[in-house]
């Protein structure tokens, strides 16, 4: 018989390959859902409103501040510093939903697991 070969199996070796392709597959897969998934949060909005509603940040899950909302009754020319509190305080929120999102939706592809270039 020839060294590499058995009766049941063929060559031997013939399996390893297979499997090495499909776990490529499978990989390129995960990958291509990962970007389909990281594409979602990145298009999809974020937004927080403070001191009860007078102040609203909407950011997208680029991290882009897209809209922000001041009521007039948030507007204290004697306390301007309250209302830069307020607009920093709603972008932060917005931009801590954002950040939520995408390692959410990352973990899912990752189980939680630590792997090197995941930003997890």
């Amino acid at each position: 018989m020839a060294k590499g070969y058995s009766a049941r199996g063929g060559f031997s070796g013939g399996g390893s390959a297979m499997r090495q392709q499909q776990m490529q597959q499978k990989l390129l897969k995960m990958q291509q859902d990962m970007a389909a998934a990281q594409e979602a949060v990145e298009n999809a909005s974020f937004t927080a409103s403070v001191g009860g509603g007078v102040v609203q940040a909407t950011v997208s899950g680029k991290k882009e501040l897209t809209a922000l909302t001041v009521k007039p009754e948030a507007v204290d020319p004697e306390d301007v510093e309250m209302l830069q509190d307020l607009v920093i305080s709603a972008v932060n929120e917005a931009l801590r939903q954002a950040d939520e999102a995408m390692n959410s939706s990352m973990q899912s592809f990752t189980g939680g697991l630590n792997l090197p270039g995941f930003g997890l």
